[in-house]
């Protein structure tokens, strides 16, 4: 990588605020055009929570790997290191999929169809705008070891 380039992955957003705006859009719709999928009550609280608590495990796990593997966790620091172990053994994104599947949990427990709708449309902006840029930025500073471990994990899952 040149020197004159920034040491980071140039995302602009943080990956976060793409799930918070996306579901505030979801549940603004739900509120303005409600469309339940689930039986009212305790169902849509049964499945939707421990979907979230599974993402919420998920992402503890993560940080706590990319902690013990001395290196950021932030889209706007350097990365020091391609992290292979724990859930970057499945996932080259375990972050971004625990969001996701907080999101889909989040979608399940207010029974919003219109967050669970738009769950696609999060993952492609995620994809695209914030995964796309991160790889270039990996693969430029990394080189064949971020390729050959692109070569063996899958981007989600």
């Amino acid at each position: 990588m040149e020197q004159t380039e920034q040491d980071n992955s140039g995302v602009r957003v943080p990956p976060p605020l793409v799930y918070v705006l996306v579901l505030v859009v979801g549940l603004g719709l739900h509120f303005i055009f409600p469309v339940d999928f689930l039986p009212l009550g305790w169902v849509q609280l049964a499945v939707g929570l421990p979907i979230a608590g599974v993402a919420g495990g998920l992402a503890i796990w993560a940080f706590r790997t990319m902690r013990r593997a001395e290196t950021t966790f932030s889209v706007y620091e350097s990365t020091t290191t391609i992290v292979s172990q724990g859930p970057y053994r499945f996932s080259r994104n375990p972050a971004y999929l625990s969001l996701a599947i907080l999101y889909i949990g989040i979608a399940l427990a207010v029974n919003a169809l219109w967050i669970l709708v738009l769950a696609p449309v999060t993952v492609a902006i995620i994809s695209l705008i914030v995964i796309k840029r991160e790889e270039r930025y990996l693969e430029q500073k990394f080189g064949e070891e971020y390729l050959r471990y692109k070569a063996r994990v899958r981007r989600w899952i």
